[in-house]
């Protein structure tokens, strides 16, 4: 069996930065510590912070007022923080580096009165956190598809700008994105897309894999947009099947009957040991394994805490 092993994959540099905050906060303070949401968006983190002492809520109510209380990398809105304020909350922010500057984008356009496109998903933490951001929403508009684009109607003159959701597809947004720049003349965005570095190179190099295999293993959990994004990225770049599963003991190993070969990555919450554990269990079960490191960029960034 050929294993295909996409690189970069896993950790990016805003999750290390998270968990580390994390990790950090318990050693300092000791448990528990409260995390408002889920610090990233995958299973076994999650588990592994929990029996460390961790304890995650969505209600600020839910939280001891004597102990620290983490906002996620997804970030949250000023409504949250004002109400973590009010209650004398000691709160140690995680909000990823990258998220943090769409945040000031979205405020510098409600500021010049421009009309705000929000590409994303609407109930995604970061979405709601993005919006968030503003007193009044009322000149935020979330779209997700091209139709919700083209349905967009401003009164001649208006000045227009946009973020994206940093977790998409860049695929995904192509389209959207060349619809609007050609409706909208003089829109404005970040100087550099809002999507991260993260996902826009794990994406990369999730077609990589695609020309050198047809089956495709994605390691991340169900609620992780990036992870979610890899899986769909991989069916539309030559992919036969492509599959996401948390762990190893998710995977059907009957898809495999008749395949010399298989891709692997993991979504940018995804630890690497579970990608070792999966590659491990090929060992186990084959004969002979040919490991291929398929290297689209090497990554080298990382945010202090």
């Amino acid at each position: 069996m050929d294993i295909y092993l996409a690189e970069p994959r896993g950790f990016c540099a805003g999750v290390r930065r998270a968990i580390s905050i994390v990790e950090e906060a318990l050693k300092q303070y000791g448990a528990p510590v409260y995390v408002r949401h889920e610090i990233v968006h995958n299973r076994h983190v999650i588990e592994e912070l929990k029996q460390k002492g961790v304890i995650f809520i969505e209600k600020l109510s839910e939280a001891d007022l004597t102990r620290p209380l983490i906002f996620s990398a997804h970030g949250v809105g000023k409504n949250i923080e004002k109400e973590a304020q009010n209650l004398g909350l000691n709160v140690i922010d995680a909000t990823c580096p990258l998220v943090g500057k769409v945040h000031n984008q979205i405020k510098k356009f409600d500021f010049e009165d421009m009309e705000i496109l929000v590409i994303g998903k609407k109930n995604h933490p970061e979405i709601i956190g993005t919006v968030g951001q503003l007193e009044n929403s009322k000149r935020v508009h979330i779209i997700t598809t091209l139709d919700e684009a083209k349905n967009l109607n401003f009164k001649p003159g208006q000045k227009v700008g946009f973020v994206t959701q940093t977790t998409l597809s860049s695929d995904d947004t192509k389209e959207i994105m060349e619809y609007l720049k050609s409706k909208f003349h003089d829109m404005k965005g970040l100087e550099k897309d809002d999507i991260c570095y993260a996902t826009n190179n794990r994406q990369k190099a999730i077609k990589e894999l695609a020309k050198q295999t047809d089956t495709i293993i994605v390691l991340g959990s169900k609620n992780s947009s990036n992870s979610k994004q890899l899986k769909e990225v991989a069916l539309k770049n030559g992919a036969a099947q492509a599959f996401l599963i948390d762990d190893y003991r998710e995977f059907d190993w009957n898809v495999l009957n008749g395949r010399s070969s298989v891709g692997i990555s993991a979504g940018a919450s995804a630890p690497e040991y579970l990608v070792e554990e999966l590659v491990n269990q090929f060992k186990i079960r084959y004969n002979k394994i040919n490991i291929h490191h398929v290297v689209f960029i090497k990554e080298n960034v990382n945010f202090k805490l």
